[in-house]
This record gives structure tokens, C-alpha cells and sequence, in this order.
């Protein structure tokens, strides 16, 4: 494990916690993971983001290790008595990504460290999703970060819902819910999660103001593709189109998306002003190929 670049005295750090793996994508293979692409984005404008996982005594392992240094990314990652994660990822005529996912691998037994609650209680924001819970071990370890985490009211707690292969079920979703105070969904997940719960008759809208409701949460996030995307408060809703680029492919957008966005509340901007970063960063990660390209000066903070 490493954690060099911040040290852990500070309390601004920005944690992105749960999967980091290999994309096996057609022309070769990329490290990805939704907590990895965050941290390394929110590092790009500028704050101290850091990658929780875990990554198996293999080479694959090492080469991430080797990338994050390389990238000045800082990360808490164990060695752990299982293979590094790898994802095949093929992309559609549109550029949309889809995934299979190797189970039982490193990311899925992310040990709960003294060291790893030390970083909990100097976290400002930490973004995690319900991939990295299918597996008992890594959802206890996030659990406890969670819990460990200072209750001050500017925390932030983020929870990308991440469906994959059915690698989610009612009750891990409605817990994950209950943990934190901002919520990022995408709209295909919305129907899914509604069906779950029990309300697919209303309109997109009217769900996420039911969720926003019934988890009193700061905000919620909901990004609807080419369809724009919008920003719950429980005051005013930010709606933006998507703007139309040349897509390469969609691997990583939505996390740029995140990533974005919390860094800019994380620096005061307004939601509105956080809500233009998002979109037009995920918009130029959408024109290149992988994750994480480096942002150009014109997006950053």
C-alpha cells in the first residue's frame, strides 16, 4: 500500500473506495474502476483524492501501482490473497461500454486496517458504490469507513449507483442509501432501483424527488445519457443538455461526472456552477478513449 503524496494529518482528503481493476478493452487493456477514475479526476482539480481497494501479489497489481505513482495519484491499496480484477469491455456501434466482470478477485476482500480508519476520520468527501458490496468483505470494510468518518454537516457521502451483471439487491441499495447524503444514479438505474422499491408508475423526476425525500438527502444526481442530466436539491432542480461531441467511447464518463461535480462543492462553487463542470467534463472524457485522460487547463478548478 502507499499514501505518500498527502499526509494523513489532513482532513480534505477525497476518498474514491471499492473496485480498482483492469479494462480489457478492445485495443488493449486500461486501469479502471469507478472509485479509481473519481479519485484520479478529483486530483486533477487540484484536492487530495485517494484510491481505497485492493489489488492481488501479481503483476497486474504492480502495473497499478506503477500507473497510480506515475500519475501522482494517491492510493491505501492491501495485498491480498486474491487476483487483481480485470473487466472485459466491449463497445457498441454508439460507443457504449459492456462489461464482464471477473468475480471472487482482490477488490472484493479489501481488509478493514487501523491504517484504513485513520484515513476515514481526515475524509472530507468519499464516493462508493454497489459494486465493490456484492462481496461481504469490501461491503463491511465500507460500512465501517462510513461509520468511522466524522459526522461534521460538510462531509460528503456519495453513492454512485453502480448496477452490473445483478451484482446488487433491495436491501444493500437501501442501506447505501440510508449511508450517505448525496446520491448519483444514471436513468436506466432509476428504473431498476424504482421497480425494486416499488414506485416504477411516475416519471423519472417525480422518483428522484421521492428518493430525495425518503433519504433526506443533500442532493441527488440523475444523468440521462444524451438526454441531458439533472441536479435534485430540495429547493431548486438544475437541468443541462448533453452536449454533442464525437463520442470514442463512454468508459469513465460518469465518473468525470462525479468527480467533477464534487470538487466543485467541495470549493464552493454553487450547484449550478458544479453542474457546468460536470457536464463538460464528462462531455471531453467522452471524446477520448478510457477512463482517465488528462482534462485540459480550460476544465480545471
Amino acid at each position: 500500500m502507499q499514501l505518500n503524496k498527502y499526509p494523513i494529518i489532513m482532513n480534505d482528503i477525497v476518498v474514491g473506495m471499492g473496485e480498482v481493476l483492469w479494462d480489457v478493452l478492445p485495443e488493449g487493456k486500461k486501469i479502471g474502476g469507478a472509485p479509481a477514475n473519481f479519485a484520479y479526476h478529483v486530483s486533477q482539480f487540484g484536492l487530495p483524492g485517494c484510491v481505497v481497494s485492493a489489488i492481488g501479489d501479481d503483476p497486474l497489481g504492480s502495473e497499478i501501482l506503477e500507473d497510480f505513482a506515475s500519475k501522482g495519484l494517491d492510493c491505501l491499496i492491501e495485498h491480498v490473497p486474491y487476483p487483481t480484477g480485470t473487466v472485459q469491455v466491449e463497445i457498441d456501434q454508439a460507443g457504449v461500454p459492456q462489461y464482464e466482470i471477473q468475480e471472487n478477485v482482490a477488490w472484493d476482500n479489501i481488509p478493514y486496517t487501523s491504517r484504513l480508519e485513520a484515513l476515514a476520520k481526515q475524509t472530507r468527501a468519499v464516493c462508493f458504490g454497489s459494486l465493490a458490496q456484492r462481496n461481504v468483505v469490501s461491503r463491511e470494510t465500507i460500512g465501517r469507513f462510513l461509520d468511522a468518518m466524522p459526522r461534521e454537516e460538510d462531509r460528503l457521502v456519495v453513492f454512485d449507483v453502480n448496477l452490473r451483471q445483478g451484482f446488487y439487491n433491495k436491501e444493500i441499495l437501501d442501506d447505501s442509501m440510508k449511508r450517505c447524503n448525496i446520491l448519483k444514479i444514471n436513468d436506466e438505474e432509476l428504473v431498476a432501483v424504482s421497480r425494486l422499491f416499488g414506485y416504477p408508475g411516475v416519471d423519472l423526476q417525480d422518483k428522484c424527488r421521492i428518493l430525495l425525500g425518503k433519504y433526506n438527502l443533500k442532493m441527488l444526481i440523475l444523468t440521462c445519457g444524451v438526454n441531458g442530466s439533472y441536479v435534485f436539491t430540495p429547493g431548486p432542480v438544475s437541468f443541462l443538455p448533453t452536449p454533442q461531441v464525437e463520442v470514442a467511447d463512454t468508459v469513465g464518463a460518469g465518473d468525470s461526472f462525479t468527480a467533477a461535480f464534487i470538487s466543485s462543492v467541495l470549493k464552493g462553487k454553487s450547484v449550478a456552477e458544479a453542474h457546468s463542470l460536470a457536464v463538460r467534463t464528462s462531455a471531453f472524457v467522452c471524446t477520448k478513449k478510457g477512463a482517465m485522460p488528462v482534462l485540459p487547463q480550460t476544465l480545471l478548478l
